[in-house]
């Protein structure tokens, strides 16, 4: 119910502020951010644009919070899907030590923007293609199995992000990680089915327990009473959910799960703002 008085882009539109999040084009905050920078903003950027720079944070607060502080300038937003995967990692890899991981996403179309909400409910209710869709298929009772633009080893661009940011975040720059992205007719929460190869033996009890215990990350785990992570149970909220634990018996200590998180909160705005209060508490 309130309202604000929105100001053009400039120079001057940064002074006496203590704390700017950009929330825009890669182009926006390359051209803009160290502006602000020099202006004596802490910036902190929801695109693409930083992350992989080696002199910006890439920050998971519950993971890697000690980078922000007393870092002066940029530290990036990580992709979405990446988010929930490290905060499902980050409690194994203390514990028992990452080999290697696998994992597929099923990521609601949110994470395209307004516009593929819209084509989702659009095609729902049976309108006919206008001509301005999102997706080069109708995703209606439909998976496209690509997110991103295809490289030229058959990979797509999001997928590498989700390689590449993983193991900055965790801090394990030579970790075997492959991932597959979906789209999927859901609005909102992103799923990522996660397989992990563990250094060292674990008791699956104790891999729950590991999570009860772990701040962001709510447990369902009781798969014989329906009891495990949905979308719809995500969506609003700022935790990670974690379900569908057991053994992959293929390797001597696999693990298998079910991940889910609001996309939109702790996967963007939960995470970007948590950020800003990691800093403002020191």
């Amino acid at each position: 119910g309130k309202s604000f008085t929105l100001q053009k882009l400039s120079l001057q539109a940064f002074e006496g502020l203590d704390i700017v999040f950009f929330v825009s084009t890669n182009q926006v905050s390359l051209d803009w951010a160290p502006a602000a920078v020099a202006k004596g903003a802490l910036i902190i950027d929801n695109s693409k644009a930083y992350r992989m720079n080696p002199d910006v944070p890439l920050v998971v607060p519950e993971i890697n919070g000690d980078q922000i502080f007393p870092h002066p300038g940029i530290i990036a937003n990580p992709n979405c899907s990446t988010v929930q995967t490290v905060m499902a990692l980050f409690p194994l890899a203390k514990r028992y030590g990452l080999k290697r991981v696998v994992v597929t996403t099923f990521q609601s179309v949110s994470g395209s923007g307004k516009q593929a909400v819209e084509q989702l409910r659009a095609e729902r209710k049976g309108e006919l293609n206008t001509g301005s869709n999102v997706y080069p298929h109708p995703i209606f009772n439909n998976c496209l199995p690509h997110i991103g633009n295809f490289l030229e080893n058959g990979c797509t661009d999001e997928e590498i992000k989700m390689v590449n940011e993983s193991r900055k975040i965790l801090d394990l720059p030579d970790l075997p990680v492959t991932a597959t992205t979906v789209r999927v007719p859901v609005e909102y929460s992103h799923s990522v089915s996660v397989n992990v190869e563990l250094e060292a033996n674990f008791n699956i009890e104790d891999v729950r327990n590991l999570y009860r215990h772990t701040a962001g990350i709510i447990l369902k785990d009781a798969p014989a009473q329906n009891i495990y992570p949905l979308p719809r149970d995500a969506m609003g909220r700022d935790d990670v959910f974690i379900g569908r634990l057991r053994r992959d018996e293929s390797v001597p200590f696999g693990l298998n799960m079910w991940v889910v998180a609001d996309n939109l909160r702790k996967g963007a705005a939960t995470n970007a703002l948590q950020i800003a209060e990691y800093r403002l508490k020191f």
